[in-house]
This record gives C-alpha cells, structure tokens and sequence, in this order.
C-alpha cells in the first residue's frame, strides 16, 4: 500500500511564498497522475493542481492559475506545489493524492485519486 505525506506548510503574509512537498513511499507513483486539492473551513474539498505521470499535462483550477506550479521527481516519488503571490483566501489545509489507474490523464476529478496523504496547514495572513 502507497502513502503519501506532505509537508512544507506553514503561516506566511500575503504576497509570499511556499512550496509544499508530497512524499511518497510503500509504492512508487512514476506511472501516475498526482494532484493537490484543498479545503478551507466549513467548505468542501476542492481541486487545485494536477500532474500527469511523465509530467506532460498540467492543470490548475482557475484560482491559482497564474500563481502555482505544479512539478514531480519521478526518481524521488514526489510531487510538489510552488505557491506564490499568496493570498489569504488561498488559506486551507493542503492535501496531496495520487491515482491507482496508470497513465490517467483525467486531473481534475477528486473521485480519480485513491490516495491521499493527511494535509499540511497553509495559513496567509493579511
């Protein structure tokens, strides 16, 4: 079985910079899609970035577009997430998943990904 555990997480001002980290072990995810999705309180998980196994297609939900990047080291079986020009409404924990289904490239569905590691908090201050 596959885990997933991100890190990088953390407070930062508004206008920053972070770059979270998804580690994975038990199984590598090279062949792949990875993802990072988020939730804020009191609202429901929500998709942000997506990658697909050899790293060729990328997406990004329209409220980070412009500010994240996604990118993935297939040799260190992690993914990772470079936000910048934070804002505070980009506040929420950060959660990475990965798929079970080889060569997806279907990115944006939370129903695609069957792992998912337990979250980093990112808090933006104003």
């Amino acid at each position: 079985q596959g885990q997933l555990k991100e890190s990088g997480g953390g407070l930062v001002q508004a206008g920053g910079s972070l770059r979270l980290s998804c580690a994975a072990s038990g199984r590598t995810f090279s062949n792949n899609a990875m993802g990072w999705f988020r939730q804020a309180p009191g609202k429901e998980r929500e998709f942000i970035a997506g990658i697909s196994w050899n790293s060729a297609t990328l997406r990004f939900a329209d409220s980070v577009k412009g500010r994240f990047t996604v990118s993935r080291d297939n040799v260190k079986n992690t993914v990772y997430l470079r936000m910048n020009e934070l804002k505070p409404e980009d506040t929420a924990i950060y959660y990475c998943a990965a798929q079970s289904r080889a060569y997806s490239l279907a990115l944006e569905t939370i129903t695609d990904y069957n792992y998912w590691g337990q979250g980093t908090q990112v808090t933006v201050s104003s």
